[in-house]
């Protein structure tokens, strides 16, 4: 009996257990951290062997296969064992790909992913076709291919995801841009990172479709270096394209073969540019799964998209305090997030940023804090990397290492029309569990201003880091 391991016992590595254990694997699973009890009990009750706070190797190194968590990397020593007896080292969704008959749409880029992967979900879901939702969202791919019962899946995957997809193919790739971004886990070297985002190509044929934004930098630069043998639909926003979609003044103008139509901008549910491009690249998703379904109606995708609703976390208006709007963009964990957050503001922004810095960039924002900010309120243990770079741009910084500081210091120095924006260009482990948790408690947080009267003079008191020019 083939022995497998899985290395971390979330919701991806429980569903890769119960796969494995479905198809007659001999399985156990390892993780260093204390299993939540959701999944305990689902090990406990399909008699799947774990062990939980540690990992021993004499029971990990002796596996035929390991499926690995994405968060693991391939620094850990354990991995670095494992890859030197030559154990292969694979994803969840390389197992759960194994044994599904669907087609898959596969979506990948540094922001965007989750909003996208839920328009392609919901265009379809409207649509009548028998979809399912998976990758790094959602269930589990894998515990959803036990019984393999939906006939398209649409998986946001991620590069950590990406870099152990081997045998796996999809049939929609989408990339939807590339910037600076988790290069703590690639040497600190874009072009690890950018590796790592087109293998969403790799073992695609010519009958498969390949959707990809040729504005941004980064991937016009890359793409002419990369074997493409799927059928390229390009997303642009400042000039046309012969296949894909660009946008023309108001108006959305897509190509899919012979089948162009349009879509009116100003009927779109979701409004900004890279919105805009979220909804380009699922349209053409879902035209893409239509030819290879050899479906010939045309879509009315105004009205496929009416009542679509964005995920949590990103760009999500929790509440209007004193005519102060706040507004939760905890999913902002990059750069280019934040610009596209800034970007799509129209009011004076107290931005609220800061966590854990992955190397940013922030020359990108440099002129948009400027135009835009008021206020820049930093929020982690170390606040000197924001602190450092912007304290010759904004006229008013304020430190603080915990959210309730945060906001407090927020609601003090709002005004009447202005924006409190979390958008923190930093990932959440300083202080949270992870960007949900800090949106959660920020939306908290506020909920708690709006429903009592809290008084200024007894709030705690912030640091100004920079008052005057």
């Amino acid at each position: 009996m083939k022995r497998i391991v899985i290395l971390g016992a979330g919701e991806s590595g429980t569903g890769a257990a119960l796969l494995a254990n479905a198809k007659g694997y001999d399985v156990f699973v390892s993780d260093m951290a204390a299993i939540a009890d959701k999944y305990k009990t689902i090990l406990v009750d399909n008699n799947i062997a774990f062990e939980e706070g540690q990992h021993t190797e004499a029971l990990i190194l002796n596996a035929d296969e390991v499926v690995k968590s994405p968060g693991i990397p391939d620094k850990a020593p354990l991995i670095k064992q494992l890859i030197e007896k030559g154990t292969p080292i694979i994803s969840e969704i390389e197992l759960a790909s194994r044994y599904t008959k669907a087609k898959i749409i596969a979506i990948t880029g540094s922001n965007g992913k989750t909003t996208t992967t839920l328009l392609t979900y919901h265009l379809l879901k409207k649509a009548g076709f028998n979809v399912g939702l998976g990758g790094n969202i959602g269930d589990s791919m894998a515990k959803q291919v036990i019984n393999d019962t939906f006939d398209y899946f649409v998986l946001e995957t991620s590069s950590f995801q990406l870099d152990n997809l081997y045998q796996f193919k999809a049939d929609v790739g989408m990339l939807l841009n590339i910037t600076p971004d988790h290069l703590d886990r690639y040497d600190y070297k874009i072009e690890n990172y950018s590796a790592s985002k087109f293998r969403i190509i790799q073992n695609q044929t010519a009958n498969d479709y390949f959707i990809t934004h040729v504005d941004n930098e980064i991937v016009a630069k890359l793409l002419p270096l990369y074997k493409v043998d799927a059928n390229l639909l390009e997303i642009s926003l400042v000039r046309k394209v012969p296949l894909g979609a660009f946008l023309n003044g108001d108006e959305i103008k897509f190509k899919v073969g012979d089948n162009a139509f349009e879509l009116s901008v100003n009927k779109l549910p979701l409004q900004g540019k890279h919105n805009i491009a979220n909804i380009m690249a699922a349209v053409l998703g879902t035209e893409a799964i239509k030819n290879l379904s050899g479906i010939t109606t045309q879509f009315d995708y105004q009205e496929l998209l009416s009542d679509f609703q964005n995920v949590a976390h990103r760009l999500e208006q929790v509440a209007e305090i004193n005519g102060v709007t706040y507004i939760n963009d905890s999913k902002a964990t990059n750069v280019d997030s934040v610009f596209y957050a800034l970007d799509a503001m129209t009011k004076p922004v107290i931005w609220i940023a800061g966590g854990v810095d992955k190397g940013n960039d922030y020359s990108q924002i440099k002129q948009l804090v400027k135009d835009k900010v008021k206020l820049l309120i930093c929020m982690g243990k170390d606040n000197s990397p924001l602190e450092d770079y912007f304290l010759d741009v904004i006229d008013n910084i304020i430190s603080t290492d915990n959210l309730e500081d945060a906001v407090n210091a927020a609601y003090e120095n709002a005004e009447i029309g202005e924006v409190v924006l979390l958008s923190p260009a930093c990932a959440s482990f300083d202080l949270f569990k992870n960007y949900e948790d800090r949106g959660d408690k920020f939306k908290s947080r506020v909920h708690g201003l709006q429903s009592s009267s809290l008084n200024v003079a007894n709030k705690p008191k912030t640091e100004n880091r920079k008052l005057e020019n």
